[in-house]
This record gives C-alpha cells, sequence and structure tokens, in this order.
C-alpha cells in the first residue's frame, strides 16, 4: 500500500492492538493519541485512509472531520469507531461524505476488510457508472468502443440484473442528447405493439382520432430499446427485422415509407439461439440484432457491487427524503453480501427503499432491510415446521411478487420466470396460488 493509514485513538490498549494488526497486514500506520495532532498531520501528509475514533481527549472525531472539511486539502476517506450513543453524530458525518463507521465492539477481521476494499478500490470505483466488480467495468470498456458507432446490440441476462442500465449508459455515451425510446415487447398485445412501434394514420382503426409516431420514428437520430425482444410473437418479428434492415417503416393504415436511423439495443432473459432452434425466435432476426452481444452475470456472481449499489441506492433515496441518508449497520452490510438476491438489482433497490420508509431509524439493520419480522410472523402464523415448508412457502411467495408486477399477465409472468405457461399454471395449482 503506497498510502498509509491515519490511525486516531486515544486508547493505549486499542491503539497498540490496532496498530499491530494493521501492521501485520501489511499497511503503513501512523498512530494519533490526540485529534490536534492527528489533524495537523492531515494538513501536512498524505494518507490513503483514516481510522479515527468519535471520543478523543482535546478535539472529538466529529470535530476534527468538520474541520478538516472547512480547509483546501483533500480528505482520505474515513471510517469512524463508534459508541452506541454516538450513531446519531456518525450518521451526520456519513452525510458530510464519511465513508463508514464501526461500531464497538467491532470484529478486526471487519475492519481490514473494509479497509481493503476502501484501498483498493478508490480508483476502481472513481468514475464507475454500472458497478466496481471486473466484469461491470469490463462491460463499460466495451461500451466506450461502440459509443462512437450504431453497432446493434443485444443485452442478455436474468430479470433485475440491470440490462436497461447497460443500454441508457451506452446512449449516454454515444447519444445522451438525442431520444432514448424503450418498450417492454412483453408486455403489449401484438396489435399494440404493431401501433407502438410503427405508429398509425389518422382513421387507421377504431379510436385512431389522429396521426400518431411510433417508437421507430421518436428513436430517429437516438436509441431504439426493445426490451425482453425473446417474448415478441413470431409475426411480429418479420416486421421489427424488415424495419431495422431498411430503416424505414410504414405506419399502420399508411401507405408512404417514412426513413428513421437510430442504434438498436434489445435485451432479453431467455436464450434465443435456443428459441431459433425450437422455431419461437427467427434466426434472420437473431443474426441482425446480435452484432455484439453483451451478458450481464447475476447480482450473486458479482458481490463486489452489492455494496457499491446499495450505497448508490441510498443516496438517491435520501434526495427523495428530505436529505436524511439511511446507513447500513456492519450486520446489514454482511447480510447484504450473504443473501443470493434471486430478484438480483431490482430486489436489492426495494429491499433498501421499503427499509428507508418503515424503518423508525436513520441506521438500518437487517431486520430491517429484509423485513424479517413480517417474515417470521407469516410462516408462524402458517405452521412451518419443515424445510420442504419452508422452501415451498417461499416459492409460493416469489411467484405471488412476480404476479403482482406483471399485473397477473400469466404469459408475461411465465416469460419473467424462465418458465413455459403450462409449467405456471401448475405450480400455482400445487401452491394454492389465485388471484383474490
Amino acid at each position: 500500500m503506497s498510502k498509509p493509514v491515519c490511525l486516531i485513538e486515544d486508547d493505549g490498549i486499542m491503539g497498540e492492538s490496532l496498530l499491530v494488526r494493521l501492521t501485520l497486514e501489511g499497511f503503513s500506520c501512523d498512530w494519533y493519541r490526540q485529534g490536534g495532532a492527528a489533524l495537523a498531520a492531515l494538513q501536512e501528509k498524505t494518507y490513503g485512509l483514516v481510522i479515527s475514533d468519535i471520543r478523543l481527549p482535546d478535539i472529538s472525531g466529529d470535530i476534527l472531520f468538520r474541520q478538516l472539511r472547512e480547509t483546501n486539502v483533500s480528505i482520505p476517506p474515513f471510517i469512524f469507531i463508534t459508541g452506541f450513543a454516538d450513531i446519531e453524530t456518525v450518521v451526520e458525518l456519513l452525510k458530510l461524505g464519511a465513508q463508514d463507521y464501526l461500531a464497538k465492539p467491532f470484529d478486526l477481521d471487519v475492519l481490514v476488510e473494509k479497509m481493503r476494499a476502501i484501498l483498493g478500490g478508490a480508483e476502481t470505483e472513481k468514475g464507475a457508472t454500472l458497478g466496481v466488480s471486473p466484469v461491470m467495468r469490463h462491460i463499460e470498456t466495451i461500451l466506450h468502443k461502440l459509443a462512437a458507432g450504431k453497432t446493434s446490440v443485444l443485452i442478455t441476462g436474468e430479470s433485475g440484473v440491470g440490462k436497461e442500465r447497460v443500454a441508457l449508459e451506452l446512449h449516454r455515451l454515444g447519444q445522451g442528447n438525442r431520444p432514448f425510446v424503450a418498450v417492454n415487447c412483453g408486455a403489449l398485445t401484438e396489435t399494440l405493439l404493431e401501433a407502438e412501434l410503427f405508429g398509425y394514420e389518422k382513421g387507421a382503426f377504431t379510436g385512431a382520432l389522429r396521426a400518431k409516431k411510433g417508437l421507430f420514428e421518436q428513436a430517429d437520430g437516438g436509441t431504439l430499446f426493445l426490451d425482453e425482444i425473446g417474448d415478441m410473437p413470431l409475426s411480429m418479428q418479420i416486421k421489427v427485422l424488415r424495419g431495422i434492415q431498411e430503416r424505414r417503416i410504414v405506419r399502420v393504415g399508411g401507405e408512404s415509407a417514412i426513413p428513421v436511423d437510430f442504434r438498436l439495443v434489445c435485451a432479453t432473459h431467455r436464450d434465443l439461439k435456443a428459441m431459433v432452434e425450437s422455431g419461437e425466435f427467427r434466426e434472420d432476426l437473431y443474426y441482425r440484432i446480435t452484432v455484439i452481444r453483451l451478458q450481464i452475470p447475476p447480482l450473486r456472481e458479482r458481490k463486489e457491487d452489492i455494496l457499491w449499489l446499495a450505497r448508490s441506492f441510498l443516496a438517491d433515496l435520501s434526495a427523495q427524503h428530505n436529505g436524511e441518508l439511511c446507513v447500513l449497520q456492519p450486520a446489514a452490510e454482511r447480510a447484504l453480501l450473504d443473501h443470493p438476491w434471486p430478484g438480483n438489482i431490482r430486489e436489492l433497490k426495494h429491499a433498501l427503499e421499503r427499509a428507508c420508509v418503515l424503518s423508525e431509524g436513520r441506521v438500518l439493520s437487517p431486520d430491517a432491510v429484509f423485513d424479517r419480522a413480517a417474515e417470521n410472523e407469516g410462516r408462524s402464523a402458517r405452521g412451518l415446521s419443515s424445510l420442504g415448508d419452508y422452501l415451498a412457502e417461499s416459492e409460493r411467495q416469489f411467484i405471488l411478487d412476480m404476479l403482482e408486477k406483471h399485473d397477473w399477465q400469466i404469459q408475461l409472468c411465465a416469460s419473467a420466470l424462465g418458465i413455459s405457461r403450462k409449467n405456471l399454471w401448475q405450480k400455482m395449482r400445487k401452491l394454492d396460488i389465485s388471484r383474490v
């Protein structure tokens, strides 16, 4: 580690213990017992990280941090060590830009893990827009290479992994000041999808009281994002293929061809190649949209992104709640890392939003993030007593959530789950799922 660590701790036993452990871990460390001495050192010397107790004999850790902010020096990341009574102070410090905190008593292994994440990820996180994991940084690199042209891109991955986030980033890099037009191909009937994509002329059908531009026209000069293209009906696929190839479309009820120019980005959670082999997806359309393929791994396979995304979501949520920033307890962070996230980024975002809204305090515990009180109450009420019961109930709840999300449209829900419509009906009967 090129830059040393600044340790501010007045307790001799704890300070010496920390110094020995950090030295053994390979950190170069300067130890200060007084806040004033540390403040002077921070103004003269460059540190990669500061670990500071809140309660110090001369000036407190929070005052030290605030005074440092008023100077012109670059402030390194701060990890504060705090007792339970100082939690509110730490929350305020996090709002001001502190990196993290540990509540006493804490595990030294957790501290070292946080330090390595901060020091090793400082350069990695700088400028990251999709994530800090190697695979997401690699995808960002590819997007920068693609930005200047209009090569068609297919983004694949499980539901909720952030496919639209990737499409938006590619658009921002290449045509940020032009329109970004998105449509979920599985959310509309064939008739509605045709009208949405190609537009229609006045009087083309009942209710067409005026002419309307379709999404192909609206995306002219920008990006057209066809989400869940694997759910597009076969009869629509040939029409879309023609529009993509010729870059000319005809509105429903129209006669003249209208030229369009856009970057095409498609996304799906389905295996299009297998669908081509089974006759469910046109081979010519498959090769037309798969010039560049970007596979987004599930969140459980890129754990480096979990806390980065969580902090990003919490910062966004604070802007929606009068600037009140929610922070995660260390135990909550560990729980986030241990969770399998079957719903991927979407599930993570919803869990944090629910916790911020329902939690009485601003410091989020694992129970608040995962709403374990409600889960335990529900399991107890239903008399779950075995692993089989638990797994069945978990599957039942997940399917119910997906049905609600897709407004109980069976085909859309089945596609989102990656199973057939028949399979979904069978599971609903087996698990006693019905719309009340």
